[in-house]
């Protein structure tokens, strides 16, 4: 039988945690979660010795300009693709280095939260960016349920992206 006294385990922490014995940084760059998974990240005290910090880039015109996704990629397929989430997720990386070290995980968001689409884009649309030295990821996402729900759930697939990523990356 379970422990009713038993605290649900918290995933932010259990990152923040793994992230501060491996001592690796994170660099998050937003856009449908606007700003919630830097939030997420930076509610567990201690998180500032990992968390470089985050960037909310809305606008296509920050994507590029900020994050350098590359305008092609944004002309051919708007802000809504693997390639501007992995993108992202990489120059992330780089715009928030601290003395001029790059941070040594990147992870963004990007996608369609509704109400509707966005193109044609469903609602629900995610893709999740993952970057490190080695090389750059994206993971596509089809979510259901309000904005609210499709931007929570959009944070807590983030969570889970980035602590597969260290877990394979110890493995390695």
């Amino acid at each position: 039988m379970p422990d009713p006294s038993a605290q649900p385990a918290d995933a932010t922490a259990e990152l923040i945690a793994e992230l501060t014995t491996r001592h690796l940084t994170i660099a998050v760059a937003e856009s449908l979660t606007g700003g919630l998974l830097v939030a997420e990240l930076v509610r567990i005290p201690g998180a500032s010795v990992v968390v470089r910090g985050g960037v909310v880039a809305y606008d296509s015109a920050l994507k590029r300009s900020l994050l350098q996704v590359d305008s092609s990629v944004l002309n051919v397929y708007g802000p809504v693709h693997a390639d501007v989430a992995k993108q992202m997720a990489s120059g992330v990386r780089t715009l928030l280095a601290v003395n001029e070290v790059r941070a040594d995980v990147g992870v963004s968001t990007t996608g369609v939260a509704g109400p509707g689409p966005d193109g044609s884009h469903p609602a629900g649309t995610v893709f999740i960016g993952l970057s490190t030295g080695t090389g750059s990821w994206a993971i596509p996402l089809q979510l259901d349920g309000d904005r609210t729900e499709i931007r929570t759930e959009t944070v807590r697939q983030a969570i889970v992206a980035v602590r597969a990523l260290i877990a394979q990356r110890d493995a390695e």
